[in-house]
Parts: C-alpha cells; sequence; structure tokens
C-alpha cells in the first residue's frame, strides 16, 4: 500500500525559511544548526535534535512516528524567524 504522500529524496534545497542559525545566535558554527529549508518541489526540511528515542512513550494520542521518521526539535525561534515566509494553508 503506498502513503498518500512520501518525501522525494532527489528533492534540492531552494531557500532558507527564516534567519541562518547564526543570526539567530543558536550556533557557533562549530557543531549542529537547527534549520528549516523549503525544497524546490514544495516540501519542508528542518535540521534539528533528534530525540525520537527520548519522546516516543510520551507522544500525544493522536502523534506517530512511522518506521523511517524521526522527531526533531527545533529552537522556537527557528520557527518564529520563519513564520512570515510560511504561506497560510
Amino acid at each position: 500500500m503506498s502513503r498518500p504522500w512520501d518525501a522525494d529524496p532527489t528533492a534540492s534545497f531552494a531557500r532558507r525559511l527564516g534567519k541562518s542559525p547564526s543570526e539567530l545566535g543558536n550556533t557557533h558554527d562549530e557543531d549542529g544548526c537547527p534549520d528549516i529549508w523549503q525544497l524546490d518541489n514544495g516540501d519542508i526540511a528542518v535540521i534539528g535534535r533528534d530525540l525520537t528515542d527520548e519522546y516516543r512513550s510520551r507522544l500525544p494520542e493522536s502523534a506517530r512516528i512511522s518506521e523511517g521518521e524521526r522527531l526533531v526539535i527545533i529552537p522556537g525561534n527557528t520557527l518564529s524567524s520563519a513564520k512570515p515566509e510560511i504561506p497560510d494553508a
């Protein structure tokens, strides 16, 4: 059975949404850099800390992490800085 949506691994990074991790003070450019990017197919890529194992047992009842998915945490200011560039549904 196919999924209604699946990630396209051939999509390319098109543009950053919001400010860079350096502008937000979320990195020293030495390790991880939390970020949000729009891909050329319109999908969104999120770079953050993988905390799947830490949160799996505490997910809300309606939330699921499927095989091949990870729960990623980003700083709130990363999403807030991207808000003006995220279109309304």
